[in-house]
């Protein structure tokens, strides 16, 4: 009786570890390459310079967005975007079909072959 409890807590406190380190890797990877930028620093060149993150936050006299992807150079960065990318796959087809993924089964009326059918 006393191994059973004793393999349940450590059993419990090896998937409670487990969690916690994955929830701490994706707040620490959601937006690597975000960055708070003064939009009205912008030259052809350099980009946009890089400000710090309260500039972003609040109310402030910088015009601070922040910016998504680009390569950063010094202070400044370039290439990226002020709208966040949906980096979803299989958003392009060859078909000319939606470009979605074609799920058949049990109750749907996309086979030919009759309700339910799986065409085989």
């Amino acid at each position: 009786m006393a191994d059973t409890r004793r393999q349940l807590r450590s059993g419990t406190v090896a998937l409670g570890g487990v969690g916690l380190l994955a929830v701490a890797l994706t707040a620490c990877s959601s937006d690597p390459d975000k960055r708070c930028v003064d939009r009205d620093s912008y030259t052809a060149t350099k980009g946009y310079q890089v400000v710090a993150d309260k500039n972003c936050k609040s109310v402030s006299t910088v015009n601070g967005a922040y910016y998504y992807g680009g390569k950063k150079k010094g202070a400044w960065v370039t290439g990226g975007s002020f709208t966040k990318s949906s980096k979803k796959s299989g958003s392009s087809s060859t078909s000319g079909g939606s470009g979605g993924v074609d799920r058949g089964g049990f109750g749907s009326d996309s086979g030919s072959g009759g309700k339910g059918s799986s065409g085989g």
